[in-house]
């Protein structure tokens, strides 16, 4: 858990914000106007809001802008007695957006914050407006498998996989303090230029001993064995409302996690006629790699649907 002043030498200039009322401290940062539409940014594996640094002061001049660090990332409380699936990172994210009374929300979902977005809004529909996808998925588009990279392509899964038999994948995700710069590259962090001795201490710091890497463990599992079916499968009443939101999907190519094909596949079975912006050259990090191009999209998708 990173000290909740820590600012990385001016990198993340934030103030802090906490809240613990599902059972474990979560800090989250607010920023921008309190009665502008919020939008919320949520991160994946195996980083935390430092990755919207550059998002957050642009999108903050006209919104209210939103950016949770899940249970077990960045400053938030690792607790060892507590599930780490979509389940439970959504059902934080709730209790998050009932205590600050969020509603006509934009989210900003990349990687896991894809899921996680999607899972809140089939079940609260009331309290979205749009989303914005971001080198991630929805889950519940209808894609035949012939016409699609397979997820066992993947560089990220085929590594998840090839590691669980002799604890090489436990090994290296419990030990993120050490490795989240070789993980990430692994998952698609194309941007070398931007890594220096703050940027690695920002995505080390959270994880200083095997414990506190323990979200960082979980999230893989839970998609490579299957665990978040039965949770995504319950949300499937909810696409209806889903599908109704105004959508676009923000596609660096160059993602070693989600095959690029089978991500621009699954939202255009869910969003037919929403815009999908390919990024040559970006990677699964994109807000690392092209925060300006997101930052600008982003706009363009508020101003064209009010």
């Amino acid at each position: 858990m990173v000290p909740l002043d820590e600012t990385y030498d001016g990198s993340f200039p934030f103030a802090p914000h906490t809240f613990d009322g599902h059972g474990f401290v979560q800090h989250f940062v607010d920023e921008g106007p309190r009665d502008a539409e919020p939008i919320v940014c949520l991160h994946g594996e195996p980083t935390w809001g430092y990755l919207y640094r550059h998002m957050i002061g642009p999108l903050a001049e006209n919104n209210r802008v939103v950016v949770p660090d899940h249970m077990g990332f960045g400053k938030s409380e690792t607790p060892q007695d507590r599930e780490y699936t979509l389940r439970a990172h959504t059902e934080n994210l709730s209790s998050l957006i009932e205590h600050l009374e969020l509603t006509d929300i934009t989210f900003v979902g990349q990687d896991w914050g894809g899921p996680i977005a999607t899972a809140y809004t089939v079940r609260h529909p009331e309290r979205v407006k749009r989303i914005v996808f971001a080198n991630t998925l929805a889950g519940y588009g209808r894609v035949d498998p012939a016409s699609v990279t397979p997820m066992s392509e993947s560089r990220w899964f085929a590594w998840i996989g090839g590691g669980l038999e002799s604890g090489r994948t436990e090994d290296v995700l419990l030990n993120l303090g050490s490795t989240v710069l070789s993980v990430m590259k692994i998952i698609g962090f194309t941007n070398s230029a931007a890594v220096d001795d703050t940027w690695i201490r920002a995505y080390s710091d959270p994880f200083p001993d095997r414990e506190s890497a323990i979200g960082g463990l979980e999230f893989p599992l839970d998609a490579y064995l299957g665990r978040i079916r039965d949770y995504v499968a319950e949300g499937a009443v909810g696409v209806s409302d889903l599908c109704a939101k105004p959508a676009i999907l923000l596609e660096g190519m160059e993602d070693g996690a989600i095959p690029p094909d089978r991500a621009i596949a699954d939202f255009c079975a869910l969003w037919p006629d929403a815009p999908v912006v390919e990024m040559p050259g970006v990677g699964h990090f994109c807000q690392e790699d092209a925060p300006d191009v997101l930052v600008d999209n982003i706009r363009r998708f508020l101003h064209a649907n009010p």
